[in-house]
């Protein structure tokens, strides 16, 4: 694993904290869940690959097919 990648997530965790702390702020408290839920997928995206190679470590240690 990557600490980049550790980076990156916390970077995406502190910039949707942002952007809902504005959007509460300014009086649209309907936003935040919308933000949310778009940093959860970004968040997916990347961690993607690691989820597929952990998948692909653990087929082959049992060989399973």
């Amino acid at each position: 694993m990557n600490i980049a990648l550790i980076f990156k997530v916390a970077g995406i965790g502190v910039l949707i904290t942002v952007i809902n702390m504005i959007f509460e702020t300014s009086g649209k408290k309907e936003w935040n869940t919308y933000t949310t839920i778009t940093g959860v997928i970004i968040v997916l995206a990347l961690v993607m690959t690691e989820i597929s190679g952990l998948f692909n470590a653990v087929r082959t240690m049992f060989q399973l097919y």
